[in-house]
């Protein structure tokens, strides 16, 4: 009878090899077919069938093996950028990605190389998410888009990439109006304050703009600075006359409007002595050398009552 005291052993050592080939499971390349000697162009022609059929995975991957087994022929170069196609077809952007920023860093000169800078920012395009998410890959499709068209501006795809460009401005000037909204919402009026400013400086020719210089009048009135409020309001009159915005901000205004104050004469006390946090001597003018004491100053100031309400 065998004894049962190797028992745990052997489940231990079935638990470790498990785990071993699982592990190489997971570090096998993306490409890893089983490797089978082709020709060229058997194995241009068979992935090429694949993208076709839209089959476009195992395109990507037999693009990848025309790669690894004829690294050197002037199809590896078409084939790696096909490989970066297939997988967008495929929605696996991030591989996309991968096999199209290699093929810029391998052949920086090529002729097809506005195409794979084109692929790259389609990628970081299409993962773009709502307003109400991270906004991290939307500034990396703009910085993308931004690429394109800066190193190929009269290529054949910039004109798309500047299309796109004002599509995703707008969209991150939206997601600073999320921001500043909810800010506002909560009375966090200096908060909100910014987020509009930043669209109005940085997105100022988005569809967002006239909402952002409405919410500035709202909040500069809540901060007590109605002169700012005025000057968004009137930029906002000026650029958009007829928006329902203007009319919004143009009925704030005149229910806030400015309070006219005194003129202060030169030389006048314009806080009255005895106010708590001020000195209780003033410097003397420049030339005189000596300092007046608020005692010298009284028909300037008021004199200060007890509680009682007599005078001191």
């Amino acid at each position: 009878m065998r004894s049962p005291k190797f028992r745990p052993l052997g489940v231990a050592l079935i638990a470790v090899l498990a785990f071993s080939v699982a592990g190489c499971a997971r570090n096998r390349n993306k490409s890893d077919l089983p490797y089978v000697a082709r020709d060229v162009s058997t194995l241009y022609n068979a992935a090429k069938a694949r993208l076709n059929q839209g089959q476009y995975k195992q395109a990507a991957l037999l693009f990848d093996e025309v790669e690894r087994q004829h690294p050197y022929s002037i199809w590896a170069r078409r084939a790696q950028l096909m490989s970066a196609f297939a997988y967008y077809l495929d929605h696996d952007y991030t591989n996309a990605i991968q096999s199209a920023q290699q093929f810029i860093s391998v052949h920086p000169g090529n002729r097809d190389a506005p195409y794979a800078y084109y692929l790259v920012a389609l990628s970081y395009y299409e993962q773009i998410s709502d307003v109400t998410r991270d906004q991290k890959i939307t500034q990396q499709a703009l910085d993308a888009l931004g690429e394109l068209t800066r190193r190929y501006p009269d290529s054949r795809y910039a004109s798309d990439a500047r299309l796109k460009i004002d599509l995703v401005r707008d969209h991150l000037a939206g997601k600073e109006m999320e921001i500043g909204r909810f800010y506002e919402r909560r009375g966090q009026w200096l908060a909100a304050t910014l987020r509009f400013r930043k669209v109005v400086d940085d997105f100022q020719t988005t569809t967002h703009t006239p909402e952002a210089l409405e919410r500035l009048t709202e909040t500069y009135l809540a901060l007590g600075v109605p002169e700012e409020a005025r000057k968004s309001a009137a930029v906002l009159g000026v650029n958009y006359p007829g928006s329902d915005w203007y009319q919004r901000a143009y009925k704030l205004t005149n229910e806030h409007p400015p309070v006219a104050t005194a003129p202060v004469a030169r030389g006048q006390q314009t806080i009255p002595i005895g106010t708590p946090g001020t000195p209780q001597t003033t410097p003397s003018m420049p030339g005189t050398g000596t300092a007046s004491s608020p005692k010298d100053q009284s028909s300037a100031a008021p004199t200060p009552t007890s509680p009682s309400g007599k005078t001191n």
